[in-house]
């Protein structure tokens, strides 16, 4: 029953015309109160989380004992997105400063994407990797094109094309390891370098890479001839990386290792290293990565000598629809033959498309420009944050629209709070607010979040000073 009422409220809500202003006055006219049975008003909160009577509590319990639980999730049921927006079960609308994890870079349900979607599921969605489809070269030839003319990776050559970024790390593992064989058929230049705080995926390959113990020690033992380093220590490359490397895999910017950014310096020596003992430099930009910071690339500004052999993406690439990509250099092309790797959906036309005209976009210098515009608008209002909370935001890191704000105490009661007041956020890291908001999000969109995630904070240092006095 639940569930053909929340196909009856999609159904409602998806109109051609003039759908969307509709819509969107329908959402903000409806605050807290819905159907008989939905979210009751709460006190100065336009958006609490939906209670147990709630239509949207029984919709996700008819649905729990079906699926397997890894995520832990708050009580609103999306149902609908546009731009910087999402719409729950209850008709409330949200400022959406998460978009789906650095996924949603044009913002939800782009009417440009999603016609290019309609047509080509018309036309041809899979045919398979045995055979030729016009767009897997086509976005291939145009991310090499690109990420040249970015100023990034400057011998970029050819693509892998698969279908997330946990899989783009895992070819770019296996490539690496081809490339150790080529250089020392012994077998013994096998090693992986990662870096503490890295983020690489949860697939075994790229999830040795990731040195948690809360993600590695379920599944533990790890994929052998891993080791990990110190993120921007200079000083211990030349024994972490020896002769028996054959690839390092590092994030320009650690997305979910609490928006740490590495230092030019660090990526440079990091360069030279490997290419001192023939080492596979791959980039992991799948969340930083295109125009997230202002280029397209977030090492597109670093000099020839600290360029990647690998580069990996998805993401962004796809909007949300499923696709990764492994960019690698004539120098790893060469050493991957036919079979060594494969996917069964990677690359059909349907993904490539889509991907390809997104590509287009995000490479447009005036979006990147405004990417660091719209950046310097949230780091001036994380400042005065800052100033008036300097016993909680201790410090503000990042670039463009990939930033991080560093608390001193759990920021769990500070995302409730923005959610339940219309804002949503996400953390990253130890005590980090992450903002990884549409590069599309306007100025106006930026100070209202900004505003709400203030009153947040000004409601979580109310309760504790009531505790406190308690």
């Amino acid at each position: 029953m639940a569930f053909r009422t929340a196909l009856r409220r999609v159904a409602a809500t998806t109109t051609t015309t003039p759908s969307h202003a509709r819509f969107l006055s329908q959402a903000a006219a409806t605050a807290a109160t819905t159907s008989s049975g939905s979210t009751k008003p709460v006190a100065g909160l336009s958006h609490p989380d939906p209670d147990a009577a709630s239509d949207s509590a029984a919709l996700v319990k008819s649905h729990a004992p079906y699926m397997v639980a890894t995520y832990s999730r708050p009580g609103p049921v999306f149902i609908k997105g546009r731009g910087s927006y999402l719409f729950d079960y209850e008709l409330r609308q949200y400022l959406d400063f998460t978009a789906g994890i650095a996924v949603n870079s044009l913002g939800h349900c782009d009417p440009e994407i999603t016609k290019i979607i309609a047509e080509q599921a018309s036309t041809l969605i899979h045919a398979s990797n045995l055979y030729h489809n016009v767009w897997t070269g086509a976005l291939s030839k145009l991310l090499v094109k690109q990420t040249i003319a970015s100023g990034g990776m400057h011998d970029a050559a050819s693509v892998f094309i698969c279908n997330s970024g946990s899989e783009a790390n895992e070819a770019g593992i296996k490539f690496a390891r081809k490339v150790g064989k080529a250089l020392d058929p012994s077998g013994s230049k096998f090693e992986i370098v990662s870096f503490k705080n890295a983020f690489h995926g949860r697939t075994m390959g790229s999830l040795s890479a990731t040195p948690n113990p809360k993600y590695q020690a379920p599944f533990a033992p790890m994929v052998p001839g891993f080791r990990v380093g110190e993120y921007n220590d200079i000083a211990a490359l030349n024994t972490l990386i020896t002769d028996k490397t054959c690839g390092v895999i590092v994030e320009p910017i650690q997305g979910e290792g609490g928006v740490q950014v590495a230092s030019e310096a660090f990526l440079v020596a990091l360069g030279k290293r490997c290419r001192e003992v023939g080492a596979v430099l791959h980039y992991d930009e799948i969340q930083c990565g295109l125009s997230r910071t202002g280029s397209l690339w977030a090492h597109s500004h670093l000099p020839r000598e600290a360029h990647p052999d690998i580069l990996t993406t998805a993401k962004a690439l796809g909007n949300g629809f499923p696709i990764g990509a492994t960019i690698v250099n004539a120098n790893v092309a060469e050493k991957i033959k036919v079979g060594d790797h494969g996917t069964t959906f990677g690359g059909n036309p349907l993904a490539c498309r889509v991907a390809h005209h997104i590509v287009k976009r995000l490479a447009d210098p005036k979006l990147q420009e405004g990417v660091v515009a719209k950046g310097a608008v949230f780091a001036r209002g994380f400042k005065q944050l800052q100033t008036k909370y300097p016993g909680l935001i201790s410090e503000i890191r990042g670039k463009g629209l990939i930033l991080g704000v560093q608390l001193t105490e759990d920021p769990a009661g500070i995302v409730k709070a923005a959610r339940e007041r219309g804002l949503l956020v996400i953390t990253a890291g130890t005590n980090t607010l992450r903002f990884v908001p549409s590069l599309l999000v306007t100025e106006g969109e930026i100070q209202k979040g900004l505003g709400i995630l203030e009153q947040a904070i000004e409601a979580t240092r109310e309760g504790a000073g009531a505790k406190a006095e308690a």
